[in-house]
């Protein structure tokens, strides 16, 4: 990710808009990352996508799927 201080974007922020075209400009102060710069198209990606991990593991309603029973040949204890 590109970097660039926080005199270089004050001096020059069309300079830092055109890095931003090419993916997220972090803006530093005293070497301490204080605000990212990015286009409003990759703002709308990370905004609209799903959040959590239970997002990412949920299965499409339309999907139907048969799993076969696996045998692997355990079978009940009987305690009477």
């Amino acid at each position: 990710m590109t970097t660039v201080p926080a005199t270089d974007f004050n001096r020059n922020p069309s300079y830092v808009k055109r890095l931003a075209a090419d993916g997220p400009v972090v803006v530093t102060e005293r070497d301490r990352p204080t605000l990212v710069v990015l286009t409003y198209e990759d703002y709308e990606k990370i905004t609209s996508a799903p959040s959590g991990f239970g997002t990412l593991l949920q299965m499409d309603e339309d999907i139907d799927i048969d799993f076969e029973e696996m045998g692997i040949g355990i079978e009940p204890e009987d305690f009477g």
